[in-house]
């Protein structure tokens, strides 16, 4: 079995039977259905946003921290607002996937459009780092809170973390994404459990039974100086910090405008439903769980367990066999739609790409669908991005924040002011209103980038910064490659394929006297040529001495073997000066044939390595040069003779 028949069967096992392309058609969902599918990512943050907020508020405003955690909750749900009502915008006039990538590159121009596609693709890597990392988090709250003598799992963060990510990665190239209602059971199992959490909580409140967190518990967060904390502690610097990091409740919002493919028609109707319905439970999730902070003063713990919202579950509960078992639910629950989460990104990214690239801004390689008809270089590309980030921050929840919602308000800021543009140049009924609201998304998302940038600067928010520019510059850099290429095209004067010299000679690059030799030969007649020459470079005299006698002796060709001395052994060199002295007179065309040997198994291509392909490079800018590399199948022509047939070098 050849080595590219032995990939395929191990791709075959590992992937699954290959998929056809008729197949590639996306299903169409429901309303509920797809609002379980495409909101997990969303509502999974209301599982971290609030205590986002308190890790920096709590240093700073002590016991006030959990007051102050509400008016920076409603700037929140005001900016959700905002948002909910732009993209129902988006949702209705664009019913093509891209959310506001599409938006820009129609309202702002394909350039600038680049920077919604950076500020996407950033999103969707850190997205999977944060959202992977909060669910280990809340399988580790679950024993910290539940199993005796379970508190040293902290440990296993990073390898649990990195386990989903690669197993993420490994479903999705076998096409898991086509089981689209299967992930939309975590996102009400969610909810239904949240329920269950302020149900139990507003009871205990009742009856005065809802328990206070030990604000000096060993290894939570550090109080600042408790009493004047409003006045003394908070200033309007920490306020924007808190707000900054509770606005990573709202990522993954743009779900919805990025797959509205999957919608049944009307598209754009159905979306703007499902992302109403899901800004309203999102609204209710963040308000609810920074409400049972501020009843129950659940402290953040510096090393990210138990989180918060685990704390609150353990609260509502209470202690007990039912107690437990609701909490087991509850934190099972979360973990599993914060891990759906992560998995929107490994359909979100592919795609976006896959546009970016047939848009010409990305390499082409991007688009090409893979064994099971996912975009499996997207796929790749983003699992080892989010490795490779998860792993620099140690699977930190608060680090990555740091570089979350810098790329998905920018993403915002695009969306909004793509729109603005676009009600500008209508006349349509509320006109006016429309602009001021989109205007308004994209200022406050602004706002949020600015305040993001500058308060979360020294935490990591730089490494995005950084690669914000870096990104677009890169992405309009491949364009214009590209655009390049189309004009060099263009350019040509007609008939630019018909032959401009009078003379065409061949070389065929001899290294040994073997089939694939002959091959080349026979192939270089069939070019119906004026001449063609057998070369070999000497390197070894004696071997060079020994091929020419071979070759004298032998009746399989007539064309004579022409030695070229090469007594500095720079192969590359000598074969372009042989070159440049063939085509000197510009009326000969030079083809240069080398012959590849392939090999079925190690030992051959270990015993075997050839030049040919390194001096073909050589001859790449020459004019009136051409390569042709010919693989001949060395490995069947030895099984031919060992079986006493004779092989042809065909």
């Amino acid at each position: 079995m050849t080595f590219d028949r032995l990939t395929y069967a191990a791709k075959t096992r590992l992937l699954g039977r290959p998929l056809t392309t008729e197949r590639a058609g996306e299903e169409k969902l429901g309303n509920p259905t797809a609002l379980g599918v495409l909101a997990s990512d969303c509502i999974s943050s209301s599982a971290y946003g609030s205590e986002e907020m308190l890790r920096v508020l709590v240093p700073v405003a002590g016991a006030a921290a959990f007051t102050l955690v509400l008016p920076v909750t409603g700037a929140i749900l005001l900016v959700l607002l905002l948002l909910t009502l732009c993209y129902s915008d988006v949702v209705t006039i664009y019913t093509r996937a891209g959310g506001s990538y599409v938006v820009a590159k129609e309202n702002l121009g394909p350039d600038v459009a680049q920077v919604a596609a950076v500020a996407l693709l950033v999103d969707y890597v850190v997205t999977v780092a944060v959202q992977v990392s909060a669910g280990t988090n809340a399988l580790i709250s679950l024993a910290h809170l539940v199993g005796d003598g379970w508190t040293g799992l902290d440990h296993l963060q990073v390898p649990v973390s990195v386990a989903v990510i690669v197993l993420l990665g490994y479903g999705n190239l076998r096409g898991v994404r086509e089981a689209g209602r299967m992930f939309a059971l975590p996102a009400y199992l969610f909810i239904t459990a949240m329920g269950l959490v302020f149900l139990a909580a507003a009871v205990r409140a009742l009856t005065d039974e809802l328990p206070h967190a030990d604000l000096n518990a060993p290894g939570v967060v550090p109080l600042g100086s408790p009493g004047d904390g409003w006045l003394e502690g908070a200033s309007l610097f920490i306020v924007l910090r808190s707000f900054a990091n509770g606005g990573s409740s709202l990522t993954g919002l743009e779900a919805i405008s990025n797959g509205i493919s999957v919608f049944r028609e009307p598209q754009g109707r159905n979306a703007r439903r499902t992302l109403v319905a899901m800004s309203c439970v999102l609204a209710v999730l963040v308000a609810g769980v920074s409400l049972l902070a501020h009843a129950t003063h659940a402290v953040p713990y510096t090393d990210g367990t138990p989180t918060v919202i685990a704390q609150e579950a353990h609260f509502a509960f209470g202690d007990g066999t039912l107690g437990t078992a609701g909490l087991v639910f509850f934190q099972l629950a979360t973990a599993l739609i914060l891990y759906t989460g992560a998995n929107t990104s490994f359909t979100g990214f592919p795609f976006l790409a896959s546009f970016v690239a047939r848009d010409r801004f990305l390499p082409r390689v991007l688009t090409r669908r893979g064994h099971r008809l996912a975009f499996s270089n997207g796929i790749i590309t983003l699992c080892a991005l989010s490795l490779a980030l998860l792993l620099v921050t140690e699977a930190n929840v608060d680090r990555l924040v740091a570089l979350y919602a810098i790329g998905v308000f920018t993403a915002f800021t695009m969306a909004g002011a793509g729109l603005t543009v676009h009600h500008l140049r209508r006349r349509e009924p509320r006109r006016r209103l429309k602009t001021a609201v989109t205007a308004l998304t994209a200022v406050v998302s602004a706002t949020v980038v600015l305040i993001f940038a500058v308060t979360k600067f020294a935490e990591g928010a730089w490494l995005v910064v950084v690669i914000f520019p870096l990104g677009v510059w890169v992405l309009v850099r491949i364009n214009r490659e590209y655009r390049r290429e189309t004009a060099a095209l263009e350019q040509l004067p007609t008939g630019a394929d018909r032959p401009r010299t009078r003379r065409h000679l061949v070389f065929v690059l001899v290294e040994t006297l073997d089939l694939a030799t002959l091959k080349a030969l026979r192939y270089a007649h069939e070019l119906r040529l004026d001449s063609v020459r057998a070369v070999h470079f000497i390197i070894d005299e004696t071997h060079a001495q020994r091929l020419a006698a071979r070759w004298a002796s032998t009746s399989a060709t007539s064309v004579a073997l022409e030695l070229v001395a090469c007594p500095d052994r720079r192969l590359r060199h000598a074969m372009q000066e042989l070159a440049v002295r063939a085509t000197e007179d510009a009326e000969t065309f030079l083809t240069v044939l080398v012959p590849r040997r392939m090999y079925g198994n190690a030992l051959g291509k270990l015993l075997h390595r050839g030049t040919g392909e390194k001096m073909a490079r050589a001859l790449e800018r020459l004019p009136h040069v051409a390569v042709t590399i010919l693989p001949f199948n060395a490995s069947h022509a030895i099984q031919a003779l060992e079986s006493g047939r004779l092989p042809d070098p065909d």
